[in-house]
């Protein structure tokens, strides 16, 4: 089959398109024919040498894609071969076919194209665990997210919006701003040119945060807290090694953690996927949470993605037509 190969570490131009073997679906798993995959942070990290697959997964980039299914192995029920999925992936994504964990495939949302679906996956499962799931955000409670006009940035702003949350968020352009606003944003703050520390704290601090910089809004995010204030941590674009005020965390009673999702056990993936289609698919079908797709490129295209990627700047996702 056809698939993304790199010819070692480095930059986009280590990419491009070669001929792989097939991949075969083992016992509960099904083989997709991929129709789309969507180009995640994490995938740029690979390609670059820091971010290795788990034991077992896939070599090839890409953690999400749609399609359909190809193939039901050993002990799969309730799908059949035709079937339009789209899948959580560990990699693999940026090929013509993947072999994927049945805990892993979920239905497309009903009005949602296969090209769309697939910027779903990685960004609803995000989400949905670490701001409901982990943070447990709540009706009424205030909620910040960095990089509002990102993959993740866009999801969390409308799915916490139509959870009935507060929401708050970072960006950088004035276009990007008014993206985050018309998703549901009640406050899009400029970081070029205003504290989001100080707008907190004049709004009360935040119940939530979700945050993909690490290290360099470490102290910061911890200002932002509100009295029992959560903090989450998924990324480290701004560095791992940061330096915390635990009298801080003591006196509001807040709490720091920092988890990823790629490499937990197929378990606790396919409890996620199974929440996400439970409470997020109806407010997709709803019209209420929609995928934002920025940029569509076919697979051939894969090093230009990733420049897009690396450049930064962009509003919602870039997705790899196969």
């Amino acid at each position: 089959m056809r698939a993304a190969v790199s010819s070692g570490a480095g930059g986009p131009e280590v990419l491009s398109v070669g001929e792989i073997d097939d991949p075969r679906p083992g016992a509960g798993e099904v083989l997709l024919d991929v129709a789309a995959t969507a180009v995640n942070r994490a995938d740029t990290l690979q390609r670059m040498g820091h971010y290795p697959p788990p034991p077992g997964a896939s070599e090839v980039l890409g953690l999400e894609c749609s399609g359909r299914i190809a193939e039901v192995g050993e002990g799969v029920e309730g799908w059949k071969v035709g079937d339009e999925v789209c899948a959580l992936l560990a990699g693999g994504g940026y090929a013509e076919r993947v072999a994927v964990p049945v805990g892993q495939v979920m239905p497309v949302p009903p009005g949602v194209s296969l090209v769309e679906a697939a910027c779903l996956p990685e960004v609803a499962a995000t989400v949905w665990s670490n701001v409901f799931m982990t943070a447990h955000l709540a009706r009424g409670e205030r909620f910040l997210v960095h990089g509002g006009g990102g993959g993740i940035g866009t999801m969390a702003i409308q799915l916490a919006a139509a959870r009935g949350a507060e929401v708050y968020t970072t960006a950088g352009s004035p276009e990007t701003l008014e993206l985050c606003r018309s998703l549901g944003a009640t406050r899009a703050i400029s970081y070029r040119d205003e504290d989001f520390v100080e707008v907190l704290a004049e709004a009360g601090g935040a119940d939530v945060i979700l945050d993909n910089m690490g290290a360099k809004y470490l102290g910061r995010n911890v200002s932002a807290l509100a009295t029992g204030g959560r903090l989450v941590i998924i990324g480290m674009q701004g560095g791992s090694k940061g330096e915390l005020d635990i009298n801080a965390l003591l006196r509001k009673r807040a709490s720091v953690t920092a988890t990823s999702l790629r490499a937990r056990p197929l378990v606790e993936k396919a409890k996620i996927c199974c929440e996400v289609v439970e409470n997020v698919w109806p407010l997709v079908a709803a019209g209420r949470v929609r995928p934002i797709v920025e940029t569509t490129l076919p697979l051939d295209d894969v090093a230009r993605a990733h420049q897009l990627m690396d450049d930064g700047g962009r509003a919602g996702k870039i997705v790899l037509t196969v």
